[in-house]
């Protein structure tokens, strides 16, 4: 019996190896669009960095599940809710009104087309408007439209369902298209 220990104990460290080094692939993978997610649903770069791994960090604490379906589906919805229970758990936001935010005059930024902080400025503008979403609108508009995923897969990743995801995608590109003065049709007003 003696010699079987070894072998089993030889056996659970070829696991953790295993698991590590596929651990490690998927991280290297996942991690520009888990922190440009986390930056989306927060708008502060550090808050991205710290919600970015402490989704890693709870991956790998599940990674039998997580790597029972897509890892990064699995991810994505790990931050998800990462970034809501921090929400509901601090709860010391400031939420500014949106008579209180600076107001970019969007239509200068397009008149300066020519410069080249144009994507830059058209960028930040962007994040700007999600910020003034609100949370269940910011998840869904990012998940649909920023991170390209189908209506369907929006809808499996945040345990909501099908029509939820239209309706709410619809509202919040409509309140996004207010906020930045942009026609349905691409053009600004």
């Amino acid at each position: 019996m003696r010699t079987d220990r070894p072998t089993a104990t030889h056996a659970r460290r070829n696991a953790q190896i295993s698991k590590n080094e596929e651990f490690t692939v998927f991280m290297r993978e996942a991690k520009d669009p888990l922190h440009r997610m986390a930056f989306l649903l927060s708008g502060d770069a550090h808050r991205a960095e710290e919600l970015t791994q402490q989704t890693f960090e709870r991956c790998y604490r599940h990674w039998h599940k997580a790597r029972q379906g897509d890892p990064l589906i699995y991810a994505r919805r790990v931050l998800a809710n990462l970034r809501i229970d921090a929400w509901r758990r601090t709860r010391r936001e400031v939420l500014t009104g949106p008579d209180d935010l600076p107001q970019d005059d969007v239509r200068v930024a397009r008149a300066a087309a020519r410069m080249p902080t144009r994507t830059v400025d058209d960028r930040d503008a962007v994040v700007r408007a999600l910020l003034r979403l609100p949370l269940k609108q910011r998840r869904v508009v990012v998940l649909r439209h920023l991170l390209d995923l189908s209506e369907s897969e929006v809808s499996s990743e945040l345990g909501i369902p099908l029509g939820t995801v239209k309706s709410t995608a619809s509202r919040g590109l409509a309140h996004l298209r207010s906020i930045l003065d942009v026609d349905p049709l691409g053009g600004t007003r």
